[in-house]
C-alpha cells in the first residue's frame, strides 16, 4: 500500500460498563469483570427488563476543560458520552493543538436518533388533548402544544449533534459525517474516516460511535422491535452470544471512538501506534456478511492463518446463528471474541467499543476469556474464547451488522 494511504490507529477512547479511560477498561477487561446489572440510575421497576449494561460514575465534568463545562448544559447524555470518548481518544494519541492545523482534524461519528425522556413533552401534550382526553388535537398541538416545547429540545436529539460538539470542543474544522447504521453504525463512521484520509482530506479523524440504550425510551423501543433477554434474576448471565440458552441482547450504553492518522503523519511526529487499519469491507443482503469479509481481507492481502481472532458482531439473538456459519465457512477454527458478552449492546457505539476491546488485546499481547460461554450452541459452532489466551498472530477481524441485513467488516494488524 502506497504511504500516503496508510492509516493508523493512535489513540483509543473507551467510555464503556466496564471503565472509563483507557487504563480503566484495560484492567477492568483483564480482571473479568462484568458491565451489565440491575439498573440503577432510573426506576425500571415497572419494566419487564431491568437490567443493562449502565455506567453509573460517569460525570462528563471530568472530561471538559473549564472553560468549555458550560456546553455541557446542550448536550444530553448520549453526546455526552461521546464528548468524553473523543477526549480520552485525543489525549491517548498525545495529538497537541500543535502537531496538526484545524482544518486537518475531521470527526466521523456513528449515531442515531438520540433518545430523550418522554416527560420533556408531557406540558405540550397536555395542552393539547381532545375533548375526550384520549388523544392529541393537532389544531392545538400547532396553537397550543408547540410553543410548550424547549426551544433548545431538538438539538439534544438529532443525530448529528455528538459529531457536532465534538468537533467545536477540538476545534476540529476538517471534515464532519454522521452515519446512522444501528448497531455497525460506529464500524461504518470508522470505515469513512480512514477513506477520508487517504484521499486526502484530513491527517487525522476522531472516528466511532455512541448511543444510549439504558432509558425507559430505548428499552420500550427494544421490547417492540427486537428479541431482550429477560434474566431479571441473574442479569450477569444475560448476554450470552452463541449460546443454546440465549434469549435475546442487553441493552448498554457508551462510546467508543478512535484517532484514525495518516501514517506519515503519525510517524513524523513521534506517535505510539496500536495498529494499522489494512482492509475494509460493506456489504448488504444474505449473503453480505461473506462478502464484506472477503473484500476486507483482500484488501488487506491476508489468509485466515494471519488471523488472531474474529470479534464477532452476535449479541443473543437467534440470527447468532448466521454470523457463525460465516465465520466458521469462511475463516474455520479461528478464535473468536464476542465482547458483548462483557458490556451487552451499544447499539450505534457498539462496533466502535468492541474494536478498541481486540486493540487492546493487541497491545497487551493477552486476550481475555468471552463472558457466559458455558452452553454452547452446536449450531453456533465456533471457536468461541472461554479462556484466556495468548495473542500470536498479527491481524484481527471486526465484523458489525444490523437487524436490517447491513455489513460492515475491517482488518487491523499491528506493527511487529
Amino acid at each position: 500500500m502506497m504511504e500516503n494511504n496508510r492509516v493508523a490507529i493512535t489513540g483509543l477512547g473507551p467510555i464503556s460498563p466496564i471503565g472509563l479511560g483507557v487504563n480503566a477498561f484495560r484492567i477492568a477487561w483483564h480482571m473479568e469483570c462484568a458491565g451489565v446489572h440491575p439498573f440503577r440510575l432510573f426506576d425500571a421497576s415497572a419494566l419487564p427488563v431491568r437490567f443493562g449494561g449502565e455506567i453509573e460514575e460517569f460525570d462528563a465534568h471530568d472530561f471538559v476543560d473549564r472553560k468549555d463545562r458550560k456546553q455541557l448544559k446542550l448536550m444530553v447524555r448520549t453526546i455526552q458520552l461521546a464528548v468524553a470518548a473523543a477526549r480520552v481518544a485525543r489525549d491517548d494519541a498525545a495529538l497537541t493543538t500543535e502537531a496538526i492545523a484545524p482544518e486537518r482534524l475531521g470527526v466521523m461519528m456513528g449515531t442515531g436518533v438520540i433518545p430523550g425522556d418522554p416527560g420533556e413533552l408531557g406540558p405540550a401534550a397536555r395542552r393539547c388533548m381532545n375533548e375526550s382526553g384520549d388523544g392529541i388535537d393537532l389544531i392545538r398541538w400547532g396553537r397550543d402544544g408547540l410553543e410548550a416545547i424547549p426551544p433548545m429540545w431538538m438539538l439534544n436529539h438529532v443525530p448529528n449533534m455528538p459529531a457536532c460538539h465534538v468537533a467545536i470542543l477540538h476545534n476540529a474544522r476538517g471534515p464532519n459525517n454522521t452515519l446512522i447504521q444501528y448497531d455497525a453504525a460506529a464500524l461504518f463512521a470508522i470505515i469513512e474516516a480512514r477513506r477520508t484520509i487517504q484521499r486526502g482530506a484530513a491527517d487525522a479523524v476522531l472516528a466511532g460511535g455512541t448511543d444510549t440504550r439504558t432509558n425507559i425510551t430505548s428499552i420500550s423501543r427494544c421490547l417492540l422491535f427486537s428479541e431482550m433477554s429477560r434474566r431479571n434474576d441473574e442479569p450477569q448471565r444475560a448476554s450470552r452470544p452463541f449460546q443454546r440458552d440465549r434469549d435475546g441482547h442487553v441493552v448498554a450504553e457508551g462510546a467508543g471512538i478512535v484517532l484514525l492518522e495518516n501514517a506519515h503523519h503519525a510517524r513524523r511526529r513521534g506517535a505510539r501506534v496500536y495498529a494499522e487499519l489494512v482492509g475494509t469491507g460493506m456489504a448488504f443482503g444474505s449473503n453480505g456478511l461473506a462478502r464484506a469479509i472477503r473484500m476486507a481481507m483482500d484488501e488487506a492481502g491476508i489468509t485466515p492463518a494471519d488471523v488472531d481472532h474474529v470479534n464477532a458482531a452476535a449479541d443473543g439473538r437467534a440470527d447468532d446463528i448466521q454470523e457463525a456459519q460465516t465465520i466458521r465457512d469462511l475463516l474455520g477454527d479461528v478464535p473468536v471474541l464476542a465482547f458483548k458478552s462483557v458490556v451487552g449492546n451499544l447499539g450505534n457505539g457498539a462496533s466502535g467499543l468492541e474494536l478498541i476491546a481486540s486493540l487492546v488485546a493487541l497491545d497487551a499481547g493477552l486476550m481475555p476469556a468471552s463472558r457466559n460461554a458455558d452452553t454452547p450452541d452446536p449450531a453456533c459452532a465456533v471457536n468461541l474464547c472461554r479462556e484466556p489466551r495468548r495473542v500470536d498472530r498479527p491481524c484481527v477481524i471486526k465484523l458489525a451488522r444490523t437487524d436490517r441485513g447491513q455489513y460492515a467488516v475491517v482488518v487491523i494488524r499491528r506493527e511487529v
